[in-house]
C-alpha cells in the first residue's frame, strides 16, 4: 500500500487593540510553500533551525493616492530571499529564544485536539505603548508613509542567525498607525492539515 498524503497550510489573523477591543483586520494571508517547506523539514530533521523566530512589521505594502483610494501590492511569496516590501520593524517571538524579550506577551503555542488532523500554531505578539522607539504620540498621522503606520507583516523563521530569517507568510493590509496612545496585538494562526488517502501499489 501507498500512502498519499496532501498537506495544507492555512493562515488567518486578528489584528487589534487589547484595550478598545477596536479591530484593525480580521483576515486571512499567503504563504510561501518553498521557505514553509524548507523550515519544516529541517524542523523534523533536528537540524537546529526552521523554526518561527520574529514577526515583521512594514509599510510598503500598498499606496494611497490623493483621494484616498489605496491601492495593494501582491504578497511576496516566491524565491527563498523573499521578503517584506519594506520592512521596518521586527519582534521576536519564540519565548524559547533569549532574544525574546516580553515572553508574557510574546510567544507560540501549539493547538492540537486528539482525533483531528490538523494543528493549530498560534503566535502572539504585542506592540505595547511605548514601542517601537520614534513613534507618534496619536494615531492621527496623514503620512501613510511613516515608518510605523503598518500596511504589511510576515512570519520568519530562524535559518542560521537574526540577519538570515526565511519568510513563511505575507500579509497584504489597509495602513494601520502604532502611535504612544494604542496597544496592537496581532493573533497569528497558521493551520497544518494532513490529508491521507490509501491506495494500492
Amino acid at each position: 500500500m501507498l500512502t498519499n498524503s496532501n498537506l495544507s497550510i492555512r493562515g488567518f489573523l486578528k489584528i487589534y487593540d487589547p484595550s478598545t477591543k477596536e479591530v484593525f483586520f480580521d483576515g486571512s494571508n499567503q504563504i510561501h510553500y518553498e521557505n514553509i517547506s524548507i523550515c519544516m523539514a529541517n524542523t523534523l530533521t533536528n537540524n537546529n533551525t526552521g523554526w518561527i523566530y520574529a514577526m515583521a512589521f512594514g509599510n510598503g505594502g500598498s499606496a494611497v493616492d490623493p483621494t484616498g483610494v489605496i491601492t495593494y501590492l501582491p504578497p511576496n511569496t516566491t524565491g527563498q530571499n523573499a521578503s517584506l516590501y519594506n520592512e521596518t520593524y521586527a519582534k521576536v517571538v519564540n519565548q524559547n529564544s533569549a532574544a525574546d524579550v516580553d515572553p508574557v506577551n510574546n510567544y507560540l503555542t501549539v493547538l492540537h485536539t486528539s482525533g483531528n488532523v490538523y494543528t493549530d500554531i498560534v503566535t502572539t505578539c504585542l506592540l505595547d505603548y511605548g514601542e517601537p522607539a520614534g513613534q507618534q504620540a496619536f494615531d492621527n498621522s496623514t503620512n501613510f508613509n511613516g515608518d510605523y503606520v503598518f500596511d504589511e507583516l510576515g512570519l520568519q523563521c530562524w535559518n542560521g542567525s537574526a540577519d538570515n530569517l526565511l519568510l513563511i507568510t505575507h500579509v497584504i493590509f489597509h495602513p494601520v498607525q502604532k502611535s504612544l496612545n494604542r496597544q496592537i496585538q496581532i493573533d497569528y494562526t497558521l493551520r497544518i492539515q494532513t490529508l491521507t488517502n490509501l491506495s494500492a501499489a
